[in-house]
């Protein structure tokens, strides 16, 4: 089988982290995100993978050269050579697909639509407007290559993938395209899916419904027949508004209801959310991978090279990299501290993500969602509430008000 990753964007509601490094590369839980959901296939038995990209593509382009050796798959990249917008004006750029397992270019072409948001989750206050099937339509030639059912997903998305009873859902009901949906609590927030509760065919789409009409939304997780590819041509096409609402009228697509956790992981504040929940789903099914021992509290996942002092207290719902050292009597809460960053002695830390190589002084106060980019140094005895920090700063005063540091 075969796959396409949306992973085109700019990364801009995850910055400062993604002015660094492309947001698929950024590590969840001590693995780059694009890796969840690589092995996630992998294991549902896809073996080529198309990587629809723009930002920092040579940057995914080595690090994805490592993966196909390591997980055994193809990867292909359909490469926009810049990220294409849905409104006028975007249609004639050129788009390049390579195929690392060939070593060479797949093929060349012209793009119309963007594959910035495409096919993308929903967001809390339902936008769904203008999202692309731009990058479905540039990766057509290697979607439709073996004429069997692919996969497509959005990159945001972080759940227990699944992909292998997807596959036996979309078998069964023999329409063009599956989808899965996910509950939530406050459905008049988002753009909702109507289904029939027995089948799971989609009868329409309401966008942030004022009555009560369904709690399911579309969870940016989907499976296609290559007809689908008919449907869309060279040119802006919102996926949401034209392609899924015509295939719903033929009776062609249905939806699959998530069990267990799902976020959108896109922005600071989901991403700490969508860590809580999977190292929840760890301790459920893989205890034995979370960090035990003196100071540790609740679910926590450290890498083991990473170095702890004496009388830190740990948790719950933390992540400490790879390199990571973190000095005595330290006190760390609902945070992600990346790879060779540094805290110091007696310093607290809540809901925060700390970057790569950052180093953090002596007795600071760090929270309300407070990031700091790669290479960042925070002084001693200083306060930073929801501060986000750009790349190779140096913070010398304290941020009592939420602000971007620039």
């Amino acid at each position: 089988m075969r796959a396409l990753i949306l992973v085109g964007g700019f990364g801009t509601r995850l910055r400062p982290l993604t002015l660094s490094r492309p947001k698929p590369l950024v590590e969840f839980c001590n693995k780059a995100v694009l890796l969840h959901q690589l092995e996630a296939l992998r294991q549902a038995g896809v073996s080529h993978v198309v990587l629809a990209v723009s930002y920092m593509s040579d940057a995914l382009e080595a690090a994805m050269r490592e993966q196909e050796q390591r997980l055994g798959i193809r990867i292909s990249m359909s490469h926009e050579k810049e990220p294409l917008g849905t409104g006028p004006g975007t249609a004639g750029r050129v788009k390049i697909q390579r195929d690392w397992g060939l070593g060479r270019d797949a093929g060349t072409g012209t793009g119309g639509a963007s594959g910035t948001r495409a096919l993308g989750s929903p967001r809390p206050c339902g936008d769904t407007h203008g999202r692309s099937a731009g990058p479905l339509a540039l990766a057509r030639d290697l979607l439709a290559e073996d004429g069997e059912p692919f996969f497509v997903l959005n990159s945001d998305v972080i759940c227990e993938f699944p992909f292998a009873a997807l596959a036996r859902f979309h078998r069964q009901h023999g329409g063009e395209g599956s989808l899965v949906v996910t509950r939530v609590e406050e459905p008049a927030k988002y753009g909702v899916v109507v289904c029939e509760p027995d089948t799971g065919r989609i009868c329409r789409f309401v966008e942030k419904p004022r009555v009560f009409v369904s709690n399911k939304i579309n969870a940016g997780l989907y499976i296609f027949n290559p007809g689908i590819l008919q449907r869309i041509q060279l040119r802006p096409t919102s996926i949401e508004k034209e392609i899924f609402p015509a295939m719903a009228q033929d009776g062609q697509l249905y939806a699959m209801e998530l069990q267990g956790f799902w976020m959108d992981i896109g922005q600071p504040k989901d991403f700490l959310t969508g860590m809580c929940m999977y190292l929840q789903a760890l301790r459920a099914q893989h205890p034995e991978k979370l960090h035990s021992g003196p100071g540790v509290v609740g679910n926590v996942l450290v890498d083991p090279s990473a170095k702890i002092g004496a009388n830190c207290v740990i948790g719950p719902n933390v992540t400490i990299g790879a390199g990571v050292v973190v000095e005595d009597g330290v006190r760390i809460k609902r945070c992600t501290v990346l790879e060779g960053a540094r805290i110091r002695s007696h310093s607290w830390l809540e809901s925060c993500i700390v970057g790569w190589s950052c180093s953090v002084g002596q007795w600071v106060r760090m929270e309300n969602v407070t990031v700091l980019g790669e290479d960042v140094i925070v002084n001693d005895e200083l306060y930073l509430n929801g501060a986000n920090v750009l790349p190779h700063k140096s913070i010398a005063e304290s941020v009592p008000e939420p602000r971007i540091i620039m």
